[in-house]
Order: C-alpha cells, then sequence, then structure tokens
C-alpha cells in the first residue's frame, strides 16, 4: 500500500528563516487532533530516543516493559499500557505516522461470565461485559470468557451508518491555517493579516510559499518537534529549532 502523505503550503518569513503558518486541508489537521488523542505510552514507544525525548517516561516505559508479570494482577495485562488499543473512530484516519501494529484496527471483542445458570425462567448468564477474557465476574468470581457477538455502529441502522462515513474529526471543504506552534484555525483573510501583523512582517517581499508534501517521515519528526519547542514547522522544514 503507498505511504499516505498530504501537502502542506508553508508561508515563509526569509529574513528571519521561520515558518508564519502553514496552510492545510482536512487530512493533516485531523492528523494532528489524532496526536493529540494518542496514549502517552504510545508516544513514548514511537519516540525512538526514549531518554531524551520524553525524559523519565521513556525510563518509566523501559521498566514496566521489563517488569515480570508476576507481579501483575490476574485480570490486568501490561501490554495495555505499553501498546493500548485505538477506537475504531481513530484508526479510520489517514495515519501519517510510521506504520506500527499498536494503531492497526482490530475487531472488537466483548466477553462475559462463563457460568450459566439453572433459573425459574430458564438458563441465564451474569450479565456483564469486559474486553479482556481473563477478567472476574464481579457476583461469582468465575472467568469471562465467553465472547459474545458485537455489532457495529454500522451495520445497526442505514442512518447510523451514513453518518459513519464521515470519518476524522474536522469538517472537509475548509482550508485551516497551522501556524508554527501548532495553533489551528480556519484560514481567511483578515486572519491572514492579523497574523502577519502579529509577527510585524512589514515588507511582503520578505515572504515566500513553498509546498511540501507531509508523511510519516516528517510525522514523526512533527511528533518529536512538539515536545522540544514551539516553532514545530519551522524546525522540521527548516532545521532551525532556536527560531
Amino acid at each position: 500500500m503507498a505511504t499516505p502523505k498530504v501537502s502542506l503550503k508553508l508561508l515563509i518569513n526569509k529574513m528571519e528563516r521561520k515558518v508564519v503558518f502553514a496552510e492545510a486541508n482536512k487530512d493533516f489537521v485531523d492528523f494532528l487532533f489524532y496526536i493529540l488523542s494518542l496514549p502517552v505510552g504510545s508516544i513514548v514507544k514511537l519516540l525512538e530516543n526514549k531518554t531524551t525525548t520524553t525524559g523519565c517516561l521513556g525510563d518509566l516505559y523501559q521498566s514496566i516493559e521489563a517488569l515480570s508479570e508476576t507481579y501483575m494482577q490476574p485480570n490486568q495485562d501490561k501490554n495495555s499500557v505499553l501498546n493500548p488499543k485505538f477506537p475504531k473512530s481513530l484508526t479510520e484516519i489517514p495515519l501519517l505516522l510510521p506504520d506500527n501494529n499498536s494503531y492497526k484496527s482490530k475487531p472488537l471483542k466483548f466477553y462475559t461470565c462463563s457460568r450459566i445458570e439453572n433459573t425459574f425462567n430458564g438458563y441465564s448468564r451474569h450479565l456483564f461485559l469486559a474486553d479482556n477474557p481473563f477478567s472476574s465476574c464481579p457476583i461469582c468470581r468465575q472467568t469471562m470468557s465467553s465472547e459474545m457477538a458485537f455489532v457495529s455502529q454500522e451495520a445497526s441502522t442505514s442512518t447510523t451508518a451514513a453518518v459513519a462515513t464521515k470519518r476524522g474529526f474536522v469538517k472537509d471543504m475548509v482550508t485551516y491555517m497551522v501556524m508554527d506552534n501548532l495553533e489551528v484555525m480556519p484560514m481567511s483573510t483578515i486572519s491572514c493579516i492579523a497574523w502577519l501583523n502579529k509577527f510585524n512582517v512589514g515588507d511582503l517581499g520578505s515572504l515566500e510559499e513553498k509546498v511540501v508534501n507531509f508523511g510519516p517521515d516528517e510525522g514523526l519528526k512533527l511528533l518529536k518537534a512538539s515536545m522540544e519547542c514551539k516553532n514545530v514547522f519551522t524546525s522540521v522544514f527548516l532545521g532551525n529549532k532556536g527560531a
């Protein structure tokens, strides 16, 4: 499958070697929302140099990774912290981060109590659900290992299915401004002028437009830069962290 990429149009101040803002579409803005939705454990795992980029969180991640399962509660799995599952709504967003098994859409599975009781009205189970087949029933403490059939939202009604096709977070058919510090807003002439004034850009000749491709490599660089500085686009595309 082809590597997902989107285009960004950067407005650059040539004199200061700094990106003023980027013009972006829905896919890129959805990606920024997606980053904010990532669990901390997933962010730490994505970043290669855990000790310098994520501070002590990298050490915490590695220590949990090395911790023996002997110390875990019987109904808990440390993998759920180190490699958390994602809601289906997130996995439908075009991923620009490097491919990783923890981001692939996985079928939802739910389990109920395995104990069947003979009652006056027939047979019945304790009506509790869990997403871990090793969970214990709150009533009888039996393992909740009997898998239940899950009916997805798309399969419930045609109306719901129609709504579900609207993927991502933000609306399409809108162009967005993304600032160097990743602030997001709808693009307009007024907002452009306001930001140029804010950065004291008096000479429009000092500005240039540059179209760049944004894919998994840039996505990882953006994630790193967003934790290190407030001039993310300048850092990623111009290599100038101190701007």
